[in-house]
């Protein structure tokens, strides 16, 4: 792990491109090897009608904010649509999830602290995406999925 004494720096074409579980398109920006732990950092292009299913972390807060679309937000009992521009912030512990309900493709920066779940989109990437493996990335990674909790062994 880096001491974190170095700028990281995602540059126009040298992104690594990754998958999220729903299939979206994600460029990691930060990682937590990048950062000794602090923060993660990617960005997430999703299809019209696509979000995760709702999930809960163990470990990390997230913050996204809206670029392009717009997403519907759930958390906990919370329901609310988040335009270009909003910024939301999902606690620990609290189950959530979103989708861009916009006819348009959507686009949110997001930030994990403290890092580490921005490991799961390069996993996924270099899995395929198989549902098997992403429902034991997801418990490492300490991700209580609804879709894919019953597929653990």
């Amino acid at each position: 792990m880096s001491d974190f004494r170095k700028a990281v720096i995602s540059a126009p074409g040298r992104e690594r491109l990754a998958r999220a579980p729903h299939g979206a398109k994600v460029v990691i920006h930060a990682t937590a090897a990048e950062t000794n732990g602090a923060f993660g950092m990617w960005e997430t292009f999703t299809l019209p009608g696509k979000g995760p299913a709702p999930h809960t972390h163990t470990r990390e807060t997230e913050v996204f904010r809206v670029v392009q679309g717009t997403y519907r937000f759930q958390c906990g009992d919370e329901e609310f649509d988040a335009p270009p521009g909003t910024v939301v912030v999902l606690p620990p512990h609290v189950r959530h999830s979103w989708r861009n309900i916009s006819s348009e493709l959507g686009q949110m920066f997001a930030i994990v602290t403290p890092g580490g779940f921005e490991q799961l989109f390069l996993e996924i990437e270099a899995t395929a995406g198989a549902p098997d493996k992403i429902a034991s990335i997801e418990a490492r990674l300490g991700i209580i999925n609804d879709e894919t909790t019953a597929l653990d062994p």
